[in-house]
């Protein structure tokens, strides 16, 4: 089995095939993110650690990596090797991984459950359109768990983008209000199903750079800005993919095998969408390399990309 095979999509006859996320779910976007693979030096610590801390479940398991899920669905793949070497905190790759829960029980559930393995955070914030907290796994690769708050309630700004923020949030009020929303069912089975990859926040080396390829080569749209920051989306969604320069500015290309994060999936409900971008791809010359219906390059930042729908 391939490295495609570890990144695979649900097939039609997978259980999750049949659902349906609602119209304003990330998932349900023109595209959105859909796996990613990090590269890992000690893959049975780091595992153990998604599945104990995060509530993530293990699917398969091959000698060179594990994928991981939530409810069924394929989220995170690690793997790694003799080679994988430490990538400097300065090297483009990951910012964070963010992990969408259905609602703010689940939140809160994992908040509780969190706090009972005294896990460290690293931050609380209330963004206006969501709620999130912040954290890191055993090798330094930064994680989100958030929920969304209803899309009637985002406001926007006079030149159309979407009005956020990072405002401290209550962790006590959200601690009780959300456990209380659960109605007693408090009990952790591990992270909620309907979990998905809600968003990807990059470390990249120039940003008008990140601009250019997300938003006129791959067709996302520039949902907002902040100092050193672009947030990109498709379907109004407030960012299902982030860049931000501030750790590496001006950093050199990211190289094969450093740990961190090695690929990461975009994945196309609009088919015409996608044709959009890989013609864009052809016409800058941008090199690809197609296996069945998944569409392989590396990104401006030596990031492995694959398109799919």
């Amino acid at each position: 089995m391939t490295l495609s095979d570890l990144m695979r999509t649900p097939s039609p006859d997978h259980p999750l095939a049949s659902e349906h996320p609602t119209s304003e779910h990330p998932l349900a976007m023109p595209a959105f993110i859909d796996h990613a693979r990090l590269v890992v030096r000690d893959l049975p610590l780091v595992s153990s650690w998604y599945q104990s801390v995060m509530g993530l479940s293990l699917m398969e398991r091959l000698p060179s990596g594990e994928t991981l899920g939530a409810g069924g669905r394929p989220l995170l793949t690690l793997t790694t090797s003799g080679h994988a070497t430490t990538a400097p905190r300065n090297a483009p790759g990951l910012f964070h991984t963010a992990f969408l829960v259905p609602d703010r029980a689940a939140l809160a559930r994992w908040l509780a459950h969190a706090a009972g393995l005294q896990v460290p955070l690293q931050g609380a914030s209330d963004h206006l359109v969501s709620e999130a907290i912040y954290l890191a796994d055993p090798e330094g690769n930064g994680i989100e768990v958030y929920r969304d708050r209803p899309r009637a309630s985002w406001a926007t700004q006079p030149d159309g983008t979407l009005k956020m923020a990072t405002l401290p949030l209550d962790l006590q009020t959200l601690y009780d209000e959300g456990l209380a929303l659960a109605r007693g069912h408090t009990h952790w089975g591990g992270m909620a199903a309907g979990t998905s990859l809600g968003h990807l926040h990059l470390q990249v080396s120039d940003l008008p750079q990140a601009d250019t390829f997300f938003r006129d080569v791959l067709g996302l749209d520039l949902m907002g800005t902040y100092p050193g920051a672009s947030f990109f989306s498709t379907g109004g969604y407030h960012h299902h993919l982030a860049a931000n320069i501030w750790n590496t500015r001006n950093a050199p290309r990211r190289v094969a095998e450093m740990t961190g994060l090695g690929t990461y999936a975009l994945r196309f409900n609009d088919t015409a969408a996608l044709q959009t971008a890989l013609a864009a791809l052809d016409r800058l010359e941008i090199p690809t390399a197609r296996t069945g219906d998944t569409v392989s390059l590396t990104d401006p930042f030596g990031i492995g990309l694959t398109l799919s729908a």
